[in-house]
């Protein structure tokens, strides 16, 4: 089983900058990718970055330039830098980790950028 931990969500104003942390633990063998998703209050989940096992990254239109998904692979811990906030950044983050072919979901830590 696999755990993810996320943290560093909060409220900041727009313009500000929050960096979200996920913590993975448990028994992990072969990571395929992480990524970060958000949900939005009446909105659907949405795919807001990935990381792959060998670095790759990509990015949504609406974050791209702005957010740096990044991983500490000797930690098992992915990061997400958010950077020039907007109020339409305003969601529950979640952690997702794909592990040989099984996806787990962190909890979701809340982020509200204040306009």
């Amino acid at each position: 089983q696999v755990q993810l931990v996320e943290s560093g969500g909060g409220l900041v104003q727009a313009g500000g900058s929050l960096r979200l942390s996920c913590a993975a633990s448990g028994s992990i063998f072969s990571i395929i990718s992480m990524a970060w998703y958000r949900q939005a209050p009446g909105k659907q989940r949405e795919l807001v970055a990935t990381i792959t096992r060998s670095g790759s990254t990509n990015y949504a239109a609406g974050v791209k330039g702005r957010f740096t998904i990044s991983r500490d692979n000797a930690k098992n811990t992915m990061y997400l830098q958010m950077n020039s906030l907007e109020p339409e950044d305003t969601a529950d983050y979640y952690c997702n980790l794909n592990d040989r072919g099984v996806v787990y979901w962190g909890q979701g830590t809340q982020v509200t950028v204040s306009s």
